[in-house]
């Protein structure tokens, strides 16, 4: 037993906000932790199934790269591996479009692990997060949906 909370604790120490190394993009969370890539894309595979959600479209973004640089001129891989899972919630689509039918184009939602290839070891999860809205009903929806994109990333990488 306890050698499991140590085991916990130790990967919750690894896993950090990546901000802490250098700044993601505006509108986007990523996090990091050390480990090996295949260990974390199960992991995010889990935390969305824990929630009751199944991925409607896993998007093989490394395969595509390899696949198509030769076309482009530039066959230089970027990443170990990198997939994105689509999904959506009954329950949070609805309240987002409740609130404003235009809200539309935020679902599906997108979480991505990747492993470039610069950081050997290092495996982000990232999500875009929702922007704030005009109103209040939308933006507490909006606010729902960012948590729940959160708490999936945050448990593929073992943060609390």
């Amino acid at each position: 037993m306890r050698r499991a909370v140590l085991a916990v604790f130790a990967a919750c120490a690894l896993a950090k906000p990546a901000h802490a190394s250098g700044e993601p993009l505006p509108g986007v969370v990523r996090y990091a932790k050390q480990a090996a890539f295949e260990d974390v894309r199960e992991d995010l595979s889990i935390a969305i199934q824990n929630r009751g959600l199944a991925p409607d479209l896993t998007s093989r973004i490394h395969d595509m790269l390899q696949r198509t640089g030769k076309d482009l001129g530039d066959a230089a891989p970027l990443f170990g591996n990198a997939v994105a899972y689509s999904f959506c919630s009954a329950a949070v689509s609805r309240a987002i479009m409740a609130a404003d039918p235009h809200n539309v184009v935020f679902c599906p939602f997108t979480v991505i692990a990747y492993a470039p290839l610069n950081e050997p070891g290092k495996v982000y999860v990232a999500y875009r997060r929702p922007p704030a809205a005009a109103d209040a009903k939308s933006n507490a929806a909006l606010r729902k949906l960012e948590a729940l994109l959160d708490g999936i990333a945050r448990e593929a990488v073992g943060m609390p």
